[in-house]
């Protein structure tokens, strides 16, 4: 499991904890609302059944069952009002009056439904007061004025019916703005999480990326080379005894071709090993993003080393050493070139130079000595190159190169990742071609 799961988890168990309490806290209230409201009502009902001449167990059962309403507020608020409303007359459940107008005003109940219904609240509540006080006056004697029985009508009715609705209105207005944050914020964790992912996908699709291409660039530098050297290895081995000469200059051939892979191999590794030493420096002035693992620094900065190590690689003017080189060993190449020749940009060069590098080194490795024709041709918009050769004469089992396969796989990336078109196959003659057609990006500033 990984550590944002492991937090993922721990904050779900957390808010399952918190739910559940608040849960357990509003039964707990929820009940002792509806006990004592339904011991006020039951208390009030003994004055109902007095006044409606009703026997008192009646009234107070009556008011029992009345108050304990109070108990299903939260799931139908809009019966405890309306119970309310209908035991108004009997003038009993005034706490159910108050908490069920707050509880409707605090629910997802419409307005309108909210509004009427505390309007109807109101004006029962206006009326009985009026009566109530108004009876209370005339038994009493009270010298009171006109105004005074409405005023206490008025003042009790909307007492008695706005604040809990206002309240309720506040308290629901304010959790639904909680739960829209809260909301908000959920969807602003899992955009940082989707993120987090893709840049990890990201860091891990230029991994991928940076090690197939310095794989590509360490297999150009010397495949090629090393193959050359175990072709005149071969040779000095099979003329060693019969032509002295021959063999020495065999010899030669192959100590220069081992220093060469070897000043290549030298260069590539210095670049490499320079591009990660800037890399760990700027890391420790100022640290990778958290987000970005080490590791895909480090490639970055390798595959940027590989990239500045190949502006100063061979071009297309140095494919005619390339095919004298082959012709040194032994292979016969012929080179024709059509077209005027003009400048490319660099990696257009590079990758047509790699391309015929491959090629050679392939025919060296499965058709030695079978016969090689290399055709360049700069067109308007494009350059085209072709090597094709003919059937072995079965000298490749002799030389022993083994062949990793990656090769033709390399030409197809290099050609591919310029927009250009690539194709290999055998031929009707029992010989191989690779032919590859590289857009004109422009010469090399």
């Amino acid at each position: 499991m990984t550590t944002t799961g492991a937090h993922q988890d721990a904050a779900g168990e957390t808010a399952r904890g918190l739910w559940w309490w608040a849960r357990r806290r509003s039964v707990v209230l929820d009940v002792g609302l509806a006990v004592v409201s339904a011991l006020e009502c039951g208390l009030e009902g003994v004055r109902f059944a007095d006044t409606a001449a009703l026997p008192v167990p009646v009234g107070v059962m009556f008011g029992l069952l009345a108050g304990s309403v109070l108990l299903v507020r939260r799931r139908w608020p809009l019966a405890v009002v309306l119970v309310t409303i209908a035991i108004t007359p009997a003038e009993m459940g005034f706490l159910m009056g108050l908490v069920g107008l707050y509880t409707l005003a605090a629910s997802e109940t419409p307005r309108r439904l909210i509004v009427a219904l505390a309007g109807m609240s109101l004006v029962g509540t206006l009326i009985v007061t009026f009566v109530r006080t108004r009876q209370n006056v005339a038994d009493t004697g009270f010298d009171s004025g006109r105004w005074y029985v409405p005023l206490v009508a008025v003042l009790m009715s909307v007492g008695m019916t706005a604040p809990p609705v206002l309240f309720g209105l506040y308290v629901g207005a304010r959790r639904r703005l909680m739960e829209s944050l809260r909301e908000r914020a959920d969807s602003l964790e899992q955009e940082l999480s989707l993120l987090a992912d893709r840049a990890e996908q990201r860091a891990e699709w230029a991994r991928t990326e940076e090690r197939t291409r310095i794989a590509r660039e360490m297999h150009d530098v010397v495949a090629h080379r090393v193959s050359l050297m175990v072709v005149h290895a071969a040779a000095l081995q099979a003329v060693a005894l019969k032509d002295p000469s021959k063999a020495v200059k065999n010899a030669a051939l192959v100590g220069d071709m081992g220093r060469q892979a070897l000043t290549e191999l030298r260069e590539m590794l210095g670049v490499l090993r320079a591009g990660e030493q800037v890399a760990a420096r700027k890391a420790a002035d100022a640290g990778p993003p958290a987000s970005v693992p080490l590791a895909a620094v480090g490639l970055a900065a390798a595959a940027a080393a590989a990239a500045a190590a190949a502006e100063d690689g061979p071009g297309m003017g140095d494919i005619e050493a390339l095919v004298g080189q082959s012709r040194d060993a032994g292979m016969v190449v012929e080179l024709s070139v059509q077209g005027e020749w003009r400048s490319y940009a660099r990696e257009v060069e590079q990758t047509a130079y790699r391309v015929v590098q491959e090629a050679l080194t392939n025919v060296h490795k499965h058709a030695a000595g079978a016969k090689v024709r290399v055709r360049l041709a700069h067109r308007d918009a494009e350059v085209a190159m072709q090597v094709e050769n003919g059937p072995s004469d079965g000298g490749a089992q002799d030389a022993g190169l083994p062949s990793g396969g990656n090769g033709l796989v390399g030409m197809r990336e290099r050609v591919m990742a310029l927009g250009g078109a690539f194709v290999s196959g055998e031929t009707d003659a029992g010989g191989f071609r690779v032919s590859a057609v590289l857009p004109d990006r422009g010469a090399a500033a």
